[in-house]
């Protein structure tokens, strides 16, 4: 149904200056929900944004404007006037006001903040001072407060009451008077309890999983996982409740978070820009500094196989099998490091189970580097009609090339997280360039020792 009423509204604002049915483009549009129809507005020329915009409800239009991305969403707001604007910022919920005023240009955020109320201001200032990556910075201020000699008839007027403003009321928060954070207390429970004269605090959860405003985002997320919760409050030094993390929020942040992880671990500086919104100077700045520094470190890999050209030199073929060797061995290296970073993350591995890791990479190292070694040696004698001292030669580099790299891609991403380095940066590119200078070295030494070059 979606699909059909999305194309059906694509064809009428196609004919919208011939047709002009605009309560019909209205009744379609009440169909479709807020991230459908911000879908539709990414593809419509700027100057027919306002003129869609204005057709719908002013709760719908929020929803909708919180769903753009910041450059249709700042399109969006040339074309509206300040009553307009007005009206779609008192809307939005404040943690959705606030990435709007980090994402705009400073001339675009002067505008919103001069036609947003002056309580709402001050709410998006609070929330600013907070740094970005951190529980306080993506929280909202608006969720539902209770006060633990409530009765559960006092507690559903009061939600009844206030409610309608509060971005979630699946868990009301109980707080003192100096809104210190009690208990919590969920929608349900209030509704299904039979006695309307009980106390909240008699039945409340007095066990709250909460964060604090410097908690990192990341670490904050991990937990609606962990517990399976809706929302994480959040309080301050003083165990004082100044606000929440939505699970939308927190789905957000992984997403974010794990855009930043791919860009490291493909060797290139993170950016929360969207592709196109980013500038050719942007992408260059982004990878050339990385290619620089792996290509540098590259260098020292030739400089190993200048060392050793006597000993290509009376065996040619050795050279044959050197991107095999160093391809395997940086591919066994991406593997270990993919999972070890992956079991860093969701906070499967820690700085004290390194011992614990190394041991079983080591074991899964041996049988890996076996297997293969079994197999390339029966194709060098086989089909490839090597000598088999040369044969052995490879296949003895091959184990170890692979042992090497799988307790390299174990140990490093560890460390780097034991000393405050995020892991992901020691990823794919970095480990196949230590590797490869790894993998020369074996190699030629052990063709020295076997062939006696």
């Amino acid at each position: 149904m979606s699909d059909t009423a999305i194309q059906t509204l694509k064809n009428m604002l196609a004919h919208l200056d011939d047709a002009k049915k605009y309560q019909s483009l209205r009744d379609v549009m009440e169909t479709l929900n807020a991230p459908d129809l911000a879908a539709v507005f990414e593809d419509l020329p700027q100057e027919k944004m306002p003129v869609l915009f204005r057709l719908m409800p002013k709760d719908l239009a929020a929803e909708v404007f919180a769903e753009l991305t910041p450059e249709t969403q700042e399109a969006l707001i040339q074309g509206l006037s300040d009553r307009e604007l007005k009206l779609v910022i008192d809307e939005l919920f404040v943690d959705d006001a606030t990435d709007l005023v980090e994402e705009m240009p400073a001339g675009v955020v002067k505008r919103i903040l001069a036609q947003a109320a002056p309580d709402t201001r001050q709410m998006i200032n609070e929330l600013l001072k907070y740094p970005e990556d951190s529980a306080g910075g993506v929280m909202t201020t608006e969720f539902m407060e209770l006060r633990p000699d409530m009765t559960v008839r006092q507690a559903m007027d009061a939600i009844r009451k206030n409610g309608i403003d509060k971005e979630t009321i699946n868990n009301c928060y109980v707080t003192n008077p100096d809104r210190t954070l009690v208990g919590v207390v969920s929608l349900r429970s209030l509704v299904l309890e039979k006695n309307e004269d009980r106390r909240i605090d008699d039945f409340m959860d007095t066990n709250v999983v909460s964060v604090t405003t410097s908690t990192d985002q990341e670490q904050t997320s991990h937990l609606f996982e962990k517990y399976g919760l809706l929302a994480v409050p959040v309080v301050d030094g003083e165990k004082r409740l100044v606000g929440i993390v939505t699970v939308d929020d927190a789905i957000s942040i992984l997403q974010d978070e794990a855009d930043e992880d791919i860009a490291k671990m493909s060797a290139m500086a993170p950016t929360d820009k969207p592709y196109f919104r980013r500038s050719m100077w942007d992408l260059y700045k982004s990878r050339a500094p990385w290619l620089l520094f792996l290509m540098v470190s590259a260098t020292f890999s030739s400089l190993v196989i200048r060392s050793y050209e006597d000993a290509l030199a009376a065996v040619t073929v050795l050279t044959a099998y050197i991107p095999m060797l160093t391809d395997t061995g940086g591919n066994a290296g991406s593997q270990s490091t993919s999972t070890i970073i992956r079991g860093i993350a969701l906070g499967e591995i820690r700085g004290r189970d390194l011992p614990r890791v190394l041991w079983r990479e080591f074991r899964v190292a041996i049988l890996c580097g076996g297997t293969l070694a079994v197999c390339n040696f029966v194709k060098l004698l086989v089909f490839d009609h090597i000598a088999m001292p040369v044969a052995a030669v490879v296949c003895l580099t091959l184990v170890l090339t692979v042992l090497i790299s799988q307790l390299l891609g174990t140990l490093l991403p560890v460390t780097a997280n034991r000393i405050g380095i995020d892991p992901a940066v020691m990823a794919s590119p970095l480990i196949t360039t230590i590797v490869d200078t790894t993998t020369l070295l074996v190699y030629f030494n052990i063709a020295r020792v076997i062939l006696h070059l």
